[in-house]
């Protein structure tokens, strides 16, 4: 059964790695055998994470890279291509949020989110899944999607919107990719206390979280490691793609 999950071999590249969800998925992958190359803006951070996977017996590299950027994320591609010879696994994880309300939005904080969360991700599956191909190498993409991508959150609209489009990116391009061999499956968390939603997390809106969730709780950033590596695992998850995992205390399933 160990080696239903066996990594080893493998390049996963993860991308927002040094987030906190991120960065704990990353650190499960590598704890099966992965090699990680953590992509993140803030290359701080990022050599942070390495250290934690390579104290723990894992090969890991810190990479410097701006999902809002195209050239970015092409001069990245060939930085990890370099280091590891391509690349099996990739993780979109990365994270802009904002509670701005819908009235008072401006454009320039709707494309700034946008750019992150959905864009980005596109651009990223653009780059890395061609050189996937070109390389024959079967894989797979994982996406960090939302609870708020099947039904929209109070106070974070455009994040909602965003998500809301991952999910839909994610099964068309398990559809595109699937000749080739690659699967594109997105994980929806539920809550996990992070950077991007600490600060709209009022006693108030807590209480509501934890009325809406049947386990009354928050998730632990390693709780998501379970579905990340059951995705990635050729042997395990091989005819699974275009599907969205809930790992979410039961948040979706309550109505009132």
């Amino acid at each position: 059964m160990s080696q239903l999950f066996d990594l080893t071999g493998k390049t996963a590249v993860a991308i927002g790695g040094n987030s906190v969800l991120g960065a704990s998925i990353a650190k499960g992958l590598a704890e099966h055998g992965a090699k990680i190359a953590i992509v993140g803006r803030n290359l701080e951070k990022a050599n942070v994470v390495v250290q934690e996977i390579e104290q723990n017996g894992g090969e890991s590299k810190a990479f410097q890279a701006d999902v809002s950027s195209r050239e970015s994320l092409e001069r990245v591609a060939k930085e990890i291509e370099e280091w590891s010879g391509g690349f099996d696994i990739i993780l979109n994880a990365p994270g802009k949020n904002s509670a701005t309300p819908f009235f008072e939005l401006e454009m320039e904080e709707w494309d700034d989110i946008m750019d992150v969360n959905l864009k980005g991700l596109v651009v990223a599956c653009q780059i890395f899944a061609k050189r996937m191909i070109e390389q024959k190498r079967k894989g797979s993409i994982i996406n960090i999607s939302s609870v708020s991508s099947t039904t929209p959150l109070s106070k974070v609209f455009t994040y909602s919107v965003s998500k809301a489009g991952v999910n839909s990116v994610t099964q068309f391009l398990a559809r595109e990719f699937a000749p080739y061999g690659i699967r594109v499956n997105a994980i929806i968390p539920g809550f996990f206390p992070a950077e991007q939603n600490r600060k709209i997390l009022s006693e108030e809106r807590i209480e509501s979280i934890m009325n809406h969730t049947p386990m009354k709780r928050f998730g632990n950033p390693d709780e998501l490691k379970g579905a990340a590596v059951w995705l990635s695992s050729e042997q395990a998850s091989s005819f699974v793609t275009g599907t969205l995992i809930r790992v979410d205390g039961g948040f979706g399933s309550m109505t009132i």
